[in-house]
Order: structure tokens, then sequence, then C-alpha cells
């Protein structure tokens, strides 16, 4: 039986919770020389799946699989680095790894690895990095990486000012459904930047952040309501 089916009864059978059958299978696949495989059996230690849970033995497979090239457990040791999980908190090797996973094309990584360079954590500070980074994220659709690259642009850290350019990324990522993005875009309107001023517009994208539970959109909308501007 080819890998592509063997690898498929193993998702049915982690699907329908059989963790320790689709273990066994997924051990077979990753005998095979198959890394996603090796990645999933990590996956599994990880998060105790049919299995005593252990960072360390997760560690070891993710590694294994990592030093062949294999995206997500570069990821998943990023993770583990960062939150100091069976290993020693070490935000430089998180950073290292979630660069590594970033060049893969894995979003996550790439928004990750774009938060760390604003951030300076694990790294020097560079916000041109970042803007790159959270560049990349959103070419693949992640909603948070156009509404933190739409700040980068609004203040004009690491690339050259534009409201226009923020006001588009802010809407990308307002449209994608992030309460962030939405609040930033209601802001924008409000403001008229990058945009003819609207205040119906800001009202509407304010709300929908409120609806999210984004904290500042709720304050706003509140005291609003308590200065009897909006029926909420």
């Amino acid at each position: 039986m080819p890998n592509q089916e063997l690898k498929a009864e193993a998702l049915e059978l982690f699907n329908a919770k059989e963790y320790s059958k689709a273990l066994e299978l997924y051990q077979y696949i990753a005998s095979q020389g198959d890394l996603a495989s090796l990645a999933t059996i990590g996956y599994f230690y990880h998060n105790g799946l049919g299995v005593e849970q252990s960072y360390a033995k997760a560690i070891e497979y993710y590694k294994k699989a990592s030093d062949a090239g294999e995206h997500s457990s570069s990821y998943n040791l990023g993770l583990l680095y960062l939150r100091g999980l069976g290993v020693e908190k070490d935000a430089t090797t998180a950073h290292q790894y979630y660069l590594k996973a970033a060049i893969k094309g894995m979003p996550q990584a790439q928004f990750d690895v774009a938060l760390m360079f604003e951030e300076g954590e694990g790294c020097e500070r560079n916000y041109s990095e970042s803007a790159f980074w959270y560049e990349e994220a959103a070419k693949r659709g992640n909603a948070e990486a156009f509404n933190n690259l739409g700040v980068l642009f609004k203040e004009g850290t690491g690339v050259e000012q534009s409201y226009d350019k923020a006001y588009m990324l802010f809407k990308k990522s307002a449209e994608k459904g992030s309460p962030e993005g939405q609040f930033n875009l209601g802001a924008m309107y409000g403001q008229g930047f990058g945009c003819e001023e609207n205040q119906e517009k800001a009202l509407e994208w304010c709300r929908k952040a409120s609806y999210q539970g984004h904290q500042k959109a709720k304050d706003i909308m509140h005291r609003m309501q308590q200065e009897g501007q909006i029926v909420f």
C-alpha cells in the first residue's frame, strides 16, 4: 500500500481519536523516510496523544524532522523554546527555528518571526525585516499580518510612511475577520486617513471589532452608549 493511502488511514484513525493505532501507523510510515510523519510523532508526544506526554520525546522527533528540512517541526521547536517547555527558555533559539520554518513558507512562522523582529525578541530589533516577513505572511492570507504591516505603514516604521497602504492593509485584515484590523480600519475612517472620512463606517467597523471582544472597541462602544450617541 502506498504511503499516501497509509497516511490517509492514519489520519482517519487520528480523527476518530484512535491515537494509539494512528501512532503505530505513523511510526511505520516515518520508518519509510516520511518526514511529515516523523513530525507528527513529535506532535503525539508533545500533546500526550496515545502516549505519555513528553516534551523531551517530542523535541527528539521534532529535531530529527527539522534537521531534515521539515518546516512544521521547526515551528513547533520554536514554540517549545520560546515557552521553555522541555528545554530551558531560549528566545534566540526559538527565533532561529521560527525563521527556518518561515523560510520554508509557513505563514504562522512568518508572522511570529516578524513579531520577534518587531519587538527585538530573540534577535536584534529590525523593523524592515519585520515588514518583509509580515508581507510574506500576508501574501499567504494571514489576517493579523495584514494588520501589523498596516501599523508599520501608518507609523512609517521600517517602511516609507503611507496612509493609503495602511488603509488598504487594514481593510484586508478587517475583511478577513481580524478584530484588530477592524478596529484600526474604523480608526482610519474616523480620521479620514488613506480614505474619505466616514463616521458611519468608523462606527460600523468599531462595532464589529467590539462584537469580537476587542477591548478598546468595547470601551468606545460602551462610552458612546452611555452618552446616548448610539443604541448598541
